[in-house]
């Protein structure tokens, strides 16, 4: 199934090597060889750009780190709550979703983001390469959301026949470089309840920019009161609590596979520009993906 995943037929950096044929992230496996911990054809090198082949001979100590052409991927879907961020440590001490997910869990990676106020589904995989696919996708996202006024005419046009602001910072972290902002369509909507105090609205996009819906609803001068998102490719959370996770179901991993073995990423990436550059602030190569990468908020 993974063949053209998991054979090394070029050198590939010693760091994507270890985190796909062990348990470190790699950031973990970037501390590793920093520390002399790793060696190559019993050779120490601590060098971070260093490549290996499949005819390397790669060691932790005394384990030998051997490539796993039969490993299957894990993917898992976590019910965030509110007042978690979706990182791995914090520098002002919040509490991040990996405070609340088993420790087996500590090495996998988000595929994409809520914000610290946002809820909902997150999936999270041990797999770059499965990361990378979902995180650029045009896959239908689901949510729910709830504003402080009303739904008029012009917001719904919007959805219907998408949007280009020049100036996008309302909604956005006050943090955030990201000033421009190009809204697709949406896939769909409905409007739940449409009232002058508050409206509550179902809405599917298949883009996960950062912090899309605030920035869209913001522009009408609408603030997002919540957003919970219940679906992500069709995987859905179902009844799953609140800060709990669980495993794939038989039929989900299916529909994954088919995506993944049927899905190039050069294709996602040329097909989705807007969405690759709206993540260059995030100070992490599509391409390069690691569990540690830096906290923003997404979607």
């Amino acid at each position: 199934m993974r063949k053209e995943e998991n054979e090394i037929d070029e050198p590939v950096r010693l760091n994507k090597f270890i985190s796909h044929n062990s348990n470190y992230s790699r950031r973990e496996a970037d501390k590793i060889i920093e520390e002399g911990k790793v060696t190559i054809n019993t050779k120490t090198v601590t060098n971070l750009a260093t490549k290996v082949t499949s005819t390397d001979i790669v060691k932790i100590g005394k384990r030998l780190i051997k490539e796993d052409k039969n490993r299957m991927y894990t993917v898992i879907i976590y019910n965030k709550p509110k007042g978690e961020l979706v990182t791995k440590k914090d520098p002002q001490g919040r509490r991040v979703i990996f405070d609340s997910l088993d420790s087996k869990y500590k090495h996998f990676m988000p595929i994409g983001r809520l914000d610290y106020a946002s809820e909902g589904l997150i999936l999270l995989t041990d797999d770059v390469v499965v990361a990378n696919k979902l995180m650029h996708s045009n896959l239908e996202r689901v949510y729910k959301i709830k504003v402080d006024g009303k739904i008029h005419p012009k917001v719904e046009e919007a959805m219907l026949h998408g949007l280009e602001l020049e100036d996008a910072t309302n909604g956005a972290h006050e943090k955030s470089k990201i000033k421009s902002m190009t809204f697709e369509p949406f896939v769909a909507y409905q409007i739940l309840t449409n009232g002058d105090n508050f409206s509550k609205i179902k809405v599917g996009i298949t883009q996960g920019k950062n912090r899309e819906l605030r920035r869209f609803f913001a522009h009408f001068g609408l603030e997002v009161m919540d957003l919970k998102r219940f679906e992500f490719g069709g995987i859905s959370l179902n009844n799953l609590p609140t800060g709990k996770s669980r495993y794939l179901t038989r039929d989900e991993y299916r529909d994954l596979r088919h995506f993944v073995n049927h899905t190039d990423l050069n294709d996602i990436k040329s097909n989705n520009k807007d969405n690759i550059n709206i993540n260059k602030d995030d100070k992490y190569d599509e391409d390069d993906i690691d569990s540690d990468y830096i906290n923003k908020d997404y979607d």
